[in-house]
């Protein structure tokens, strides 16, 4: 049991700081969109590297803030029925979810991206038209994306597990005790 409540809460601290730093991206993303329209629009002067930034802080802010996103329970839920469950019965719709459909899902994610990001590093592929030299770098982030939003996973599930067996110190019972 202390296996599992540790790796829960080594999983959620990784992917809380990816996801607080991640979030600069959006910040970045604004000043450079801003600055790429300034000089287009005012200055008449483009350019694609500053265009292709764009597209990169959007990449780094969903990419590497997916697993944080999904440790705040931010993803879209279809919610018919989970809301009324008690914390036992949602605990267990979350363990399920977990190892029929999230995980499985970002095993096979990664197994069919590591060669596409493989080949992408094979040649150093940059942009072909003056853009970032860096697609490789690019490329790389669905293979991250995929390790953050396993690794949250897995702590989704150790945490459900606790609650299931009534073993998780921060979580309440149904009566409202804590546990």
């Amino acid at each position: 049991m202390t296996f599992l409540l540790t790796l829960h809460r080594g999983i959620d601290t990784l992917n809380r700081t990816i996801g607080r730093v991640a979030s600069w991206a959006a910040m970045a993303m604004v000043l450079n969109q801003f600055l790429v329209v300034v000089l287009r629009y005012v200055f008449s002067v483009n350019y694609k590297w500053m265009q292709d930034g764009v597209l990169y802080f959007h990449s780094i802010l969903f990419l590497l803030g997916a697993g944080y996103t999904l440790m705040h329970e931010g993803h879209v839920r279809v919610d018919i029925f989970y809301h009324r469950f008690p914390p036992r019965r949602k605990a267990l719709a979350n363990v399920l979810g977990a190892v029929f459909l999230l995980l499985p899902v970002c095993v096979l994610l990664w197994w069919w991206s590591w060669p596409y990001v493989a080949q992408s590093w094979a040649i150093l592929e940059h942009s072909r038209d003056g853009g970032l030299p860096i697609v490789y770098l690019l490329k790389s982030l669905i293979l991250i994306f995929a390790a953050l939003l396993g690794l949250q996973g897995l702590a989704m599930l150790s945490e459900n597990l606790l609650i299931m067996l009534g073993a998780h110190p921060d979580h309440e019972r149904e009566d409202g005790t804590r546990i």
